[in-house]
């Protein structure tokens, strides 16, 4: 995927850039005194002049992340978030500078966009899934490439070796940063007058295969039902709970209702579905699925 910065966009985003980048750094005890302002006391001043110096910090990042096709806007963004969320955790007494703080946050909150956003199916969910993401084209770089990008064993094992993950997790991540999505309305051929979704096969049943498995199963159910009728009231009460219903009751429970035991349950049952199937196979032949229904 891809995004391709307007003008207009271009030039928002230097002036944010210049801006940032004039801001003074913050000396050690100045940083503490601010984080300890915020943290005892709320102080939005406080807040607002720490989280400004260290902007060049988000700015930093997401230039690093442009490669993965996102606007550096959204990334700068992004990274704001994960620089509040290392302010309103840190703790001045711990005698680690804010900066080093704050990097893992930011890191952490732009990677985050950048898996949920790169594409519409999501690429990482697991940490090692995420530190495959984004180390793989830097592992396929230093260990050497093949032709069209593609990993051979060899590669493939190296890399999930280094970064403890299956073969197979990072072939698959391999082919996803290969692909990227397209359009169902991209044009195919070469006048361009077709679309990708003209291509894709539908599973579904076709209207004519809907319409004669409709015919076929009423036709059928009207066979049952005038088998049924030649039936006592017993035998047909026995045949609709037990071979009819979508869950058919036991012997046990078809005599209890009855008031015969299980066991001549059963022996109706045996009769009614010889009478079914003579009389079936008599009207109208050897139907596979009645055949089925009369022997399962």
């Amino acid at each position: 995927m891809g995004y391709i910065d307007t003008p207009e966009t271009l030039q928002a985003n230097r002036k944010f850039i210049r801006k940032a980048m004039k801001v003074g750094l913050l000396e050690g005890e100045h940083e503490r005194d601010l984080a300890r302002r915020w943290r005892d006391h709320s102080d939005k001043d406080a807040l607002h002049e720490m989280v400004t110096a260290y902007i060049r910090l988000v700015v930093s990042m997401a230039t690093k992340f442009r490669s993965y096709g996102l606007p550096l806007g959204d990334l700068v963004q992004e990274g704001c978030i994960g620089l509040m969320q290392a302010a309103a955790r840190f703790d001045p007494e711990r005698e680690v500078r804010f900066s080093t703080y704050a990097s893992w946050w930011i890191r952490s909150s732009t990677q985050d966009f950048i898996l949920r956003n790169w594409s519409i199916v999501r690429t990482g969910t697991t940490a090692a899934q995420k530190s495959l993401f984004f180390n793989l084209r830097r592992l396929k770089a230093q260990i050497e490439r093949t032709e069209a990008g593609r990993i051979d064993d060899t590669m493939l094992t190296k890399i999930a070796d280094a970064l403890r993950v299956s073969e197979r997790d990072v072939a698959m991540m391999s082919a996803r940063l290969s692909g990227g999505d397209k359009s169902l309305n991209d044009p195919v051929g070469e006048a361009g007058d077709g679309e990708l979704q003209d291509f894709i096969a539908d599973g579904a049943e076709s209207p004519e295969d809907v319409v004669v498995a409709s015919r076929d199963a009423e036709v059928r159910s009207g066979w049952i039902e005038q088998a049924m009728a030649n039936l006592t009231k017993r035998e047909q009460t026995i045949i609709r709970e037990r071979r009819l219903a979508d869950k058919g009751l036991t012997l046990s429970a078809l005599g209890e209702r009855l008031g015969i035991s299980k066991e001549r349950v059963r022996q109706i049952e045996h009769e009614a579905l010889g009478k079914l199937k003579h009389s079936i196979t008599r009207n109208v032949g050897g139907d596979p699925v009645l055949a089925g229904l009369i022997n399962g």
